[in-house]
């Protein structure tokens, strides 16, 4: 086992955790959800800076990163839309975050087989980008939101509605280049 490979099973272990702490009682569950979430969506920089670095890319590193990342924004948004952080009219922006990734992963999944590959775009590392700071504004709850000047969730609700919308635009583009590909 390498390093990346290691952080990635990491990311998907601590969702579960994530869970557990999520539920415990008061500010203690906002700061330790939200730092968790930071520290696991930092590992995702991380195991590609160091496979890079010690050349240590995998075909199994390069099938489960996608997946460990999916299913710790799935498992936030699950949770920020059970707990009525996100809600009404904005669970709209969470779907789209969630369709997109399982619609993209089986687009990859068809393509890998056809040994295809598309490279992942810098605007869409600047969604994700977005997308994690918003999902960890919003871990945060209320504790966040009064540290925020009472902006907090707000400000996170905001990020999230612009991560979808480049989610929309980045799965367009991934999804047109994908069959342009294949025919």
């Amino acid at each position: 086992m390498k390093i990346p490979n290691i952080l990635t099973i990491g990311r998907i272990l601590i969702a579960p955790i994530l869970v557990i702490v999520f539920y415990f009682p008061g500010e203690l569950s906002d700061w330790l959800s939200c730092a968790i979430f930071v520290i696991a969506a930092f590992t995702d920089y991380l195991d590609g800076f160091f496979a890079r670095l010690y050349k240590q890319q995998s075909k199994f590193g390069e099938l489960l990163d996608p997946i460990a990342d999916k299913v710790l924004v799935a498992t936030a948004l699950a949770l920020l839309i059970m707990s009525q952080t996100i809600k009404g009219p904005h669970v709209v922006a969470a779907i789209i975050i969630i369709t997109r990734e399982i619609l993209i992963s089986g687009l990859r999944e068809f393509l890998a087989k056809a040994q295809i590959y598309i490279p992942v775009t810098n605007l869409s590392k600047g969604k994700t980008v977005i997308q994690m700071i918003a999902i960890s504004i919003l871990l945060a709850g209320s504790s966040g939101d009064k540290f925020l000047f009472n902006y907090g969730i707000q400000l996170g609700i905001y990020l999230l509605w612009m991560s979808a919308a480049l989610t929309l635009w980045t799965g367009y583009a991934y999804l047109r280049k994908g069959i342009d590909l294949i025919d």
